[in-house]
C-alpha cells in the first residue's frame, strides 16, 4: 500500500507539473524582475519623450520602472526567445516532480494512514486537521531535501533567458545543468537554498494536501456534492489558494537565492543568504515585493492543484484493485 501511494502521487505530480510549466516560468521571471544587480527588460515600453518641444531633462527625476504583469512578461518571452522558451527547464520540472513530489505525496499518504489506524479509518479520512498539517510538514521537508538539486536546476533554466547573452548558462538539459553546477561550483551548489526549499515545501505540502483533504471531507459530509470530479475540483481550488498565499514570500526569496551565479573569479554574489536576500529585497523594493509573481503563482497553483488531485483520484481508481 505504501509503494502504491508513491507511484500514484508521482504520476499525478509529473502530469500536473509538466502541463503548468509555462505559468511557473512566468512566475519565476516576475519574482526576479526588479533585482538591482541585473538589467530588467522593458516589458511595457515607456514614452520616449515629450512632444511639447521643451527640454525637461533638468530637475526631472527618472520615471519609476513600469509595473509588469504575467501577460506582458509572457508576451515578452515569446517575442524575445520564441514560443519554446515557455518550456525552458521542463526536463528539470519532470525530474523535480519525480523526486520531490513523489516523495512528499507517498510519505504523506503513509503518515496519514498510520496515524489514522488507531481510529479505525483505513483511508485516513476524518483525521484531525492538526495531524494532517503535521504529516504535510514532515512529508514536504523530506521531499524537498531529496529534490533540491532538480529545483535549483529548474530555477536556473527558467531564469536564464532574462540574463544578458554573454552571462547565460545555456544548459542543454537538467542533467547538463546538474553536471556543470557540480563541476564549476561544487557539489554543495546543488543544495543552495535548501533551507528555503525545505521551509517552502513544508508550508506548501501542509497547506495544500491538508487543505484538500479537509475541504473534500467538508463537502462530502455536508452533502454539497458527491465524491466526483466536481468535489475534487472545488477542493483543489481551495487548496491551491491557501498554498499560494502561504508560500509566495518564501518562494520569492528562494528563487533569487537559487538564481545567483557563484563561480570562481566571478563578482561577489548579491546576497549572503536567505535573510540577507529578504532584507535587501524589502529595503529596495518594498514589503509587497515578497508577493511578486502572486498572480501567476495563484494562476499556476490553481490549475496545478486541480490537475494534481483530479489526476491522483483517477489514478487511484485505476490502481484500486492492484
Amino acid at each position: 500500500m505504501g509503494l502504491k501511494g508513491f507511484v500514484e502521487g508521482g504520476i499525478a505530480s509529473i502530469v500536473a507539473g509538466a502541463s503548468t510549466h509555462p505559468l511557473d516560468l512566468i512566475k519565476v521571471r516576475m519574482q526576479l524582475h526588479g533585482e538591482p544587480h541585473l538589467p530588467n527588460p522593458a516589458y511595457r515600453p515607456a514614452l520616449a519623450g515629450s512632444s511639447t518641444g521643451y527640454n525637461m531633462s533638468l530637475h526631472v527625476a527618472p520615471p519609476p520602472p513600469p509595473r509588469v504583469g504575467p501577460i506582458s512578461i509572457g508576451a515578452r518571452i515569446v517575442q524575445a526567445e520564441g514560443m519554446a522558451a515557455l518550456f525552458s527547464g521542463v526536463s528539470a520540472t519532470v525530474l523535480r516532480q519525480t523526486l520531490y513530489s513523489t516523495t512528499r505525496m507517498g510519505l504523506y499518504d503513509i503518515l496519514k494512514r498510520k496515524w489514522s489506524h488507531n481510529s479505525g479509518s483505513e483511508s485516513g479520512n476524518n483525521l484531525p486537521l492538526t495531524r494532517k498539517i503535521s504529516a504535510g510538514l514532515i512529508a514536504g521537508g523530506v521531499g524537498a531535501a531529496v529534490g533540491n538539486p532538480a529545483d535549483v536546476a529548474m530555477v536556473r533554466m527558467q531564469a536564464d533567458g532574462r540574463l544578458p547573452k554573454d552571462q547565460r548558462r545555456n544548459y542543454k538539459s537538467v542533467i547538463d545543468a546538474i553536471a556543470r553546477m557540480s563541476k564549476q561550483e561544487g557539489i554543495g551548489s546543488l543544495w543552495r537554498g535548501s533551507a528555503l526549499t525545505v521551509n517552502r515545501a513544508m508550508i506548501v505540502t501542509a497547506s495544500q494536501l491538508a487543505s484538500y483533504d479537509q475541504a473534500k471531507e467538508m463537502i462530502l459530509e455536508r452533502g454539497v456534492l458527491g465524491d466526483g470530479i466536481g468535489t475534487h475540483v472545488a477542493a483543489s481550488f481551495a487548496a491551491g489558494f491557501v498554498a499560494a498565499v502561504a508560500s509566495n514570500p518564501i518562494d520569492v526569496i528562494k528563487t533569487r537565492v537559487m538564481s545567483m551565479k557563484m563561480e570562481a573569479g566571478a563578482p561577489a554574489p548579491p546576497y549572503s543568504g536567505a535573510l540577507d536576500c529578504a532584507v535587501k529585497t524589502v529595503k529596495a523594493e518594498g514589503l509587497m515585493a515578497l508577493y511578486k509573481g502572486f498572480i501567476p503563482t495563484i494562476s499556476r497553483q490553481g490549475p496545478f492543484t486541480v490537475v494534481l488531485f483530479v489526476t491522483l483520484e483517477q489514478v487511484r481508481k485505476l490502481f484500486k484493485d492492484l
